[in-house]
């Protein structure tokens, strides 16, 4: 793709992310390029790709965008909160998307099984997670409940609060 110095309508048109996304597929953009598509349109003195590109730049990639607040967004210079909406609500569809397939009555039946069914949540955590899987008879998950968070490296926890729910 050419130099992000150029305006969208400076692309050829089979070059613009929105159609090789439809021509190529979504697996084929970048990063940039797909958050380009999310936010549109980028300000008068910056183009889109240029937007998305320093987004990511500051946000040290999609990583740490994740966990990004509307206000850490929007402090951003050329991105408002209609923006900052966008990228929260796609961010959370592929959250939810990455939920889906565990959420018809996910079966526990190795210790594995248990830490692939909260790995993708709980991956990123800053501080201890002390969460609690409730089973039913066919080791079904029934519930999901975070009981405590602790420090950065510990969490302690009495067993009556593991068994009151």
């Amino acid at each position: 793709m050419a130099s992000t110095s150029f305006k969208i309508r400076d692309f050829p048109q089979d070059e613009r992310p929105r159609e090789r996304l439809i021509k190529d597929g979504p697996d084929k953009l970048t990063n940039q390029e797909l958050l380009a598509i999310i936010l549109r349109t980028g300000t008068t003195k910056e183009p889109v790709l240029e937007l998305s590109q320093r987004l990511l730049n500051h946000f040290e990639g999609l990583r740490m965008l994740t966990d990004a607040t509307v206000e850490e967004i929007t402090s951003i210079s050329g991105i408002g909160k209609a923006k900052a909406a966008q990228i929260l609500a796609a961010l959370e569809i592929g959250r939810r998307i990455n939920r889906l397939n565990f959420d018809d009555r996910y079966t526990i039946r190795s210790p594995q099984d248990g830490a692939n069914y909260v790995m993708e949540e709980m991956r990123f955590l800053s501080q201890e997670h002390f969460v609690c899987l409730y089973l039913n008879t066919k080791n079904q998950v029934l519930h999901k409940q975070t009981v405590f968070i602790g420090s950065l490296n510990a969490s302690i926890v009495h067993p009556r609060e593991v068994v009151r729910p």
